[in-house]
C-alpha cells in the first residue's frame, strides 16, 4: 500500500509499505477514505525529530470502511463505516472506565513513561503505524472505532477522530460560565473549532488571537472577536486591549491552542533545532531530560486570563525544563487543565451537533482536499501557513 512516511526533518515521502494485517483478536483493518493533517503532525515534521525513525508512517485522523475484524471484535463487521480516534484504548481498564482513555492502562507506553499509544506519533507513544495511508491496522477495535451512518460526506464525521473532541475538551476544561468570556490563542484547526464549540455551548463573548490573516478572517466570519497579533507592539498591549473589553479583568477563561510552535522565543527555537541536528543516540535522551518549549502563547494566557479564571492548554507541549511564572500563577489563583483529548468520553455529546443543520460548520471546515500522493506539498504548505491552509484532508 501507499503511505506517508517520515524520513527526516521536513522530509516526508509517500512510499510503498506492507499492507497491515490482523495480528491480535482485538484488531481490525480499515480501508481509509479520508485522513487529516493535524497541527500535531508538524511537531514531528520539525520539533520532535529525535523521537522519530526513518520510515515511520504518519497520521492519526482517519475514517474509512472496515475490511476485516479479529475474533474478539463483536460490534464491527466488514463494510461498516467508522471514524478511528487518534488514541488507542481498551475501554475496560480503570482509566478507561473513569473516562481517561488517554491514560489507558492496557496501551500505556510505560517504557517511555507515557500514556496511551497514539497512531503515527513517535516511539514515545508506541511507534504505532499511522493513518496517512491506504489501509490501517486498528488495535483495540472492540472499543475505539466510532460507527457513523452512510450518506453524508466524510467531512461530516472525520473530525471525530481528533479535532472535534480536542476542541470540545478544551472548552470543557476551560469551564466558561454561561454567558461568560473566553479567549482562544491560535486559530489553527483546533483553535478555530474551539471557538465554534464555545459559541454553541453558550459563551457570551469569544475572542480569537492569531497572526495569520486568513485564519483571522475565517474566525471573524463566524462571529469571533479577532485580534491580529501583528497589530500590537507587545504582549502587554494585546492583553490590555482584551481586558478593556472585559471590564478591565480579562476573560473568564483562556484556551492555549498554540503549544510549542509559538512564535516569540528565538533562544528556545535554537535549542530545539540544535537538538534535532545531534546524532540520534544523543538527541533523544537530551530532549527527554532537558527539552524546552517556545512558551510565548502560554505566558500570554497566564497574563491575560482574569484572576480566579481558568487556563485550558490544548496546544501540544513537550518540554521537560520549561520555566513558568509560578508567582503570578499562584497569586492570580489560576486553575489550569491540560492534556490529550479523551476522545470516546466526548463523542456521544458531539454527535447530535453533526446534523444537516451543521451548527459547527464541519461540512466546509477543510480548506484543502488533496490526494495522498500530494502529502509532501501539503505538509510544507501547512507548516508555512500558505494558501490559506487551516485544515487539510487527504484522500488515499
Amino acid at each position: 500500500m501507499k503511505a506517508v512516511t517520515w524520513q527526516g526533518k521536513r522530509d516526508v515521502r509517500v512510499a510503498t509499505v506492507p499492507d497491515p494485517t490482523i495480528q491480535e483478536p482485538t484488531d481490525a483493518v480499515i480501508r481509509i477514505t479520508s485522513t487529516g493533517l493535524c497541527g500535531s503532525d508538524l511537531h514531528l515534521y520539525e520539533v520532535l525529530t529525535p523521537f522519530m525513525t526513518p520510515g515511520d508512517i504518519l497520521g492519526h485522523e482517519p475514517m474509512g470502511i472496515v475490511e476485516e475484524v479479529g475474533a474478539a471484535v463483536p460490534d464491527l463487521k466488514a463494510g461498516d463505516r467508522v471514524v478511528v480516534p487518534f488514541q488507542i484504548a481498551c475501554g475496560d481498564c480503570w482509566m478507561c472506565l473513569n473516562s481517561l482513555p488517554t491514560q489507558c492502562e492496557t496501551t500505556q507506553v510505560s517504557g517511555e513513561g507515557m500514556g496511551a499509544a497514539i497512531f503515527g506519533y513517535t516511539r514515545l507513544y508506541g511507534a504505532v503505524p499511522g493513518a496517512q495511508a491506504e489501509y490501517l491496522r486498528v488495535p483495540q477495535a472492540q472499543f475505539g472505532p466510532i460507527k457513523v451512518p452512510e450518506g453524508p460526506s466524510d467531512d461530516r464525521f472525520v473530525y471525530l477522530s481528533d479535532v472535534l473532541p480536542t476542541a470540545w475538551q478544551a472548552v470543557e476544561y476551560a469551564d466558561v460560565p454561561e454567558g461568560g468570556s473566553v479567549a482562544v490563542l491560535g486559530l489553527g484547526p483546533i483553535g478555530d473549532m474551539a471557538c465554534r464549540v464555545a459559541q454553541v455551548r453558550g459563551a457570551g463573548r469569544v475572542f480569537g488571537v492569531d497572526l495569520v490573516g486568513d485564519r483571522l478572517r475565517r474566525a471573524r466570519a463566524r462571529g469571533v472577536e479577532t485580534y491580529d497579533l501583528r497589530s500590537f507592539d507587545s504582549e502587554k498591549e494585546l492583553v490590555a486591549a482584551i481586558r478593556d473589553e472585559t471590564d478591565g479583568r480579562g476573560p473568564d477563561a483562556v484556551i492555549d491552542a498554540v503549544g510549542t510552535e509559538a512564535h516569540g522565543s528565538a533562544a528556545a527555537r535554537m535549542v530545539q533545532n540544535a537538538s534535532a541536528l545531534l546524532p540520534r543516540k544523543l538527541s533523544g535522551p537530551l530532549s527527554e531530560r532537558f527539552s524546552v518549549d517556545r512558551l510565548a502563547a502560554l505566558h500570554t494566557g497566564i497574563e491575560l486570563v482574569r484572576r480566579g479564571g481558568t487556563l485550558s492548554l490544548v496546544g501540544v507541549y513537550g518540554g521537560m525544563a520549561d520555566p513558568l511564572p509560578m508567582l503570578t500563577m499562584f497569586d492570580k489563583q489560576l486553575q489550569i487543565r491540560m492534556g490529550q483529548a479523551n476522545v470516546r468520553r466526548w463523542t456521544d455529546r458531539i454527535l447530535p451537533y453533526l446534523t444537516d443543520d451543521d451548527p459547527l460548520g464541519v461540512d466546509d471546515f477543510a480548506t484543502h482536499r488533496v490526494p495522498l500522493a500530494d502529502a509532501p506539498h501539503a505538509y510544507e504548505m501547512f507548516q508555512r501557513k500558505q494558501d490559506g491552509a487551516v485544515k487539510v484532508l487527504m484522500t488515499p
